[in-house]
């Protein structure tokens, strides 16, 4: 048989512990001081307890208490049922006879609380009975002798007991208790109020200095419109409370201008975190983009490159914000101008536009997160798109600039000639395409010339080229920039060879060559057409250097040197040879 565990061994005596570890008895706690001392039930001796309870056996019981268990005291007789109550005597007998007992001490206890709230009842009835009556027999026979005995009513004064001390004790540390919580959430009430009320205080103040640097730094401020519900009839006051800070350009769009609008935080967290608010906020950023696909067949992308603004301060805030709302406002005029392109292709979508702006080159304007928008991985930066970026911005306002300019003709002039003069603003996209198709063209030129130029050199022609891609210099481009039709990039192209002639070819974005030739001024179509141009030139060129070098070596001998354009032949001719 196999032995039981421990634990079930293990047997709980469910008697009160009176005892200790050591022996000693458990005294009874009756009652914890403030000053955390403990009262304990005293002992008392056996023997004067049994003494104590004998005595209230005589005295709750009488003294003849153990007479009666032993039948010295008579009982009451019982009494003879009576012939004319049949029925009640029958439904006595039906009743269980009660059986005569002595009450213990825990009856007589609780038939002691029952009947003292009673007695106290009794008590004030009597009072009141005995002061109406001493007031009926003092008014209504004052002369007549009074045939009471002295003091007819007595009147005996009964205390309420008191409570025990240790209760008393208990319910004062209650009352205490409770007084003291509920005079702290009072105190911490008041403190809460006072906070509040002092950091309102300062974001007042605050409120109105943060207004006063936003006029200073000449940003528009306009009345904000009334809340919901306020009383707009005659006589009503219509006044603003408060106002709006818009940050949009002038000449912009009302959807723009109605998305460029912020407002003072008013609450101590706008306050912590950022004095502005910004309602209709997108936090998005225009990122240009332009991949090249090189000889080779590798695609090479590279990006605008986009600074993080410093948005701590109330001005860097609205700047911030003000360049998200241009930037939105540029995409939504490429995304206009991109279905009409002449020279390119394009595809539109939400946040993205591609196109094809070249052979080789292909553009992309993209609305990216403001966060990820500083984000790039370095060596893809190209400063053709940073210029692409900044010239965006410049033909935007040329555009606002011509809109304010036709919106103010019409107050001067007749709604008829208003109407003819109407035009579309000056286009964002074009002349970007025209840059990029020009930048290509140009590279395609320079390829070619090269090549004829190294061919020269390897033969032993010495030749030179200076390349202009740009003529005009940088304040006539940016003045051109101003007015409503942009001015054609123009360049020019000079080959020099033998240090003694010189071809020149001139350019025109997007993509117009000219040659001027001593003979006449060409345009050029095509770079098969160049290349015949550029060998035509050339060979001619060297045929006159041949029939120079053969005059000067036949003078003695009176030789004459030509070149036949027919055949495209060199002739000499001296004392009857012909070369």
């Amino acid at each position: 048989m196999e032995e039981e565990p421990p634990w079930k061994k293990l047997k709980l005596s469910l008697e009160r512990p009176y005892k200790d570890d050591n022996g000693e008895p458990l005294p009874e706690l009756l009652d914890i001081t403030p000053d955390g001392q403990h009262i304990y039930r005293p002992r008392e001796d056996p023997t004067s307890v049994v003494g104590t309870r004998l005595r209230r056996i005589f005295a709750e019981r009488g003294h003849d208490f153990f007479e009666a268990y032993k039948g010295s005291r008579s009982l009451p007789a019982p009494q003879a049922p009576s012939a004319t109550a049949p029925d009640e005597n029958a439904v006595d007998s039906e009743k269980p006879s009660e059986s005569s007992h002595t009450m213990t001490p825990e009856e007589l206890y609780k038939m002691r609380m029952s009947l003292l709230p009673q007695l106290y009842i009794a008590f004030g009835e009597m009072c009141q009975a005995r002061d109406l009556l001493t007031l009926l027999l003092s008014s209504s026979l004052p002369s007549q002798p009074s045939s009471l005995p002295p003091a007819p009513l007595a009147a005996t004064t009964v205390d309420k007991p008191s409570p025990i001390l240790s209760v008393r004790a208990f319910d004062a540390q209650l009352t205490i208790g409770g007084k003291d919580k509920a005079l702290r959430a009072a105190a911490d009430l008041f403190k809460d109020a006072a906070e509040k009320i002092e950091d309102s205080r300062v974001a007042g103040e605050r409120y109105w200095m943060d207004a006063l640097k936003i006029r200073r730094g000449n940003w528009g401020l306009i009345p904000a419109p009334l809340p919901l519900g306020s009383a707009t009839g005659k006589g009503a006051d219509k006044t603003s409370k408060d106002f709006l800070i818009s940050y949009g350009l002038e000449e912009s769009p009302v959807l723009f201008r109605r998305r460029a609008i912020g407002r003072m935080a008013s609450t101590d967290d706008g306050i912590a975190t950022n004095a502005l608010e910004f309602p209709l906020r997108q936090k998005t950023r225009l990122r240009v983009s332009v991949a090249r696909t090189l000889l080779d067949g590798t695609r090479r992308t590279c990006h605008s490159h986009l600074t993080k603004p410093d948005d701590t301060s109330l001005d860097g805030a609205l700047r911030a914000a003000q360049a998200e709302v241009v930037e939105q406002e540029i995409f939504s005029s490429l995304i206009k101008e991109a279905s009409g392109l002449p020279t390119a292709s394009a595809e539109v979508s939400e946040r993205l536009i591609i196109i094809d702006a070249a052979q080789s080159t292909e553009l992309r304007f993209e609305l990216v997160d403001a966060d990820a928008a500083t984000q790039i991985p370095s060596g893809l930066e190209d400063p053709v798109c940073d210029l692409i970026y900044s010239t965006l911005h410049v033909l935007l306002l040329r555009a606002h600039t011509v809109s304010k300019r036709q919106r103010l003709s019409k107050t001067s002039i007749s709604r008829t000639t208003a109407v003819q003069l109407t035009a579309q603003p000056p286009p964002l996209l074009q002349p970007i395409i025209d840059i990029l198709q020009y930048q290509e063209f140009w590279e395609r030129i320079g390829d070619e010339i090269n090549r004829v130029a190294t061919a020269l050199r390897d033969a032993g022609v010495s030749a030179r080229v200076h390349y202009d891609p740009v003529a005009d210099s940088g304040e006539v481009l940016v003045a051109s920039l101003e007015h409503e039709k942009t001015n054609p990039l123009g360049g020019e192209v000079l080959l020099r060879i033998d240090d003694r002639h010189t071809i020149r070819f001139t350019t025109s974005s997007p993509s117009t060559l000219t040659a001027h030739l001593p003979q006449a001024t060409l345009p050029v179509a095509s770079i098969s057409q160049l290349t015949q141009l550029l060998v035509d030139e050339i060979s001619s060129r060297l045929l006159h250097r041949i029939c120079d070098i053969g005059t000067d070596r036949c003078e003695k001998v009176n030789g004459t040197w030509f070149v036949d354009l027919l055949s495209g032949r060199c002739v000499g001719r001296w004392e009857g040879c012909v070369l």
